[in-house]
């Protein structure tokens, strides 16, 4: 099912060189798509379960409720195309409902995960050709050349993931989506909408600290990965709102001043001084068509939710 491709080599060194770059600057930050191996998408799943984290089970509802119209948007013998696939749940949904599709294509950066992932949607639905890809969907990539043509394809992005990118490359991925589905192709896209700021906190730093293991996993895979020496008690999670960005943001804070180690080099770490981890925007659905605008789509539908908390989108 998913071809052998050496992957991990060019996908360490690029690691490498994000966390050597990302801890050297002045304000500390690693790349959010870092977050994602195959224990932090486990855990991000387990996330998805807690009662704090309203966007999974609310877009799950959207999906749900609103299947049907959404199949018919993407039309009958649909090639889907997801983008950082993870355990594909809400794609069952959408594979369900959708019209005799021809081929399903998920992607994701954590290979592993996703030959287990794809087993398991081939297991529920064996009638559908899977073609897992692995790779980094937020950089430039290639879908499989032999994928069939004459068929409309969807790409498929649920998951509000598109609020993790900043708005230029939200727009560059939005291009790199209209390249593969091709003129003829649609989208549909989750977006987490803009609401009161003690609900989006709490689903970003639940009680029962899953997202706090989750963000530190990111300093036991640079232990693990780049022969680190981070003390991961010496570090906290937090999440923060950023009212100019719009967005929630999650920190790793040194809880002292200290020193680490990352492949054979050091960097000092004032106490209070932080690593920015990853930014999740929240959009106005006017916010959400400029940005289909600007990336070479237009919004031709919307299904949401009756509280307004979460917005499916399609493009077309």
């Amino acid at each position: 099912m998913l071809e052998k491709v050496d992957f991990r080599t060019a996908q360490r060194e690029a690691f490498r060189a994000d966390v050597i770059a990302g801890l050297s600057a002045p304000a500390k930050t690693l790349p959010a798509r870092w977050l994602y191996d195959d224990r932090g998408s486990e855990l991000f799943e387990r996330i998805t379960t807690l009662p704090e984290y309203y966007p999974t089970r609310t877009e799950t509802a959207v999906l749900r409720e609103h299947a049907a119209e959404i199949a018919t948007f993407c039309g009958p013998r649909a090639v889907l195309v997801e983008y950082g696939a993870g355990a594909g749940l809400k794609t069952e949904i959408l594979l369900g409902a959708l019209e005799n599709p021809a081929l399903y294509v998920p992607v994701d950066i954590a290979g592993d995960f996703l030959v287990a992932s794809a087993s398991r949607i081939e297991r529920r639905f064996p009638y559908i050709e899977i073609r897992p890809v692995v790779a980094d969907f937020t950089e430039d990539f290639d879908l499989p050349a032999d994928l069939p043509r004459l068929t409309p394809r969807v790409a498929f992005f649920p998951g509000s993931t598109i609020g993790n990118l900043a708005p230029r490359d939200a727009v560059g991925l939005l291009q790199q989506m209209r390249r593969h589905v091709g003129a003829a192709g649609r989208a549909v896209i989750g977006f987490d909408r803009k609401k009161d700021v003690a609900t989006l906190v709490r689903a970003y730093d639940d009680a029962a600290g899953v997202t706090a293991a989750f963000n530190l996993n990111l300093l036991e895979r640079i232990n693990r990965e780049l022969d680190g020496d981070v003390d991961l008690a010496r570090f906290a999670h937090e999440a923060r709102w950023n009212a100019d960005e719009s967005a929630i943001e999650m920190h790793l804070v040194s809880r002292e001043e200290q020193t680490v180690a990352v492949d054979g080099r050091a960097f000092r770490f004032e106490a209070g001084e932080t690593i920015h981890t990853e930014s999740s925007r929240k959009y106005a659905l006017d916010d959400v068509a400029r940005l289909a605008d600007s990336s070479g789509w237009r919004v031709e539908r919307t299904w949401t939710d009756p509280d307004g908390l979460f917005a499916v989108v399609g493009l077309a």
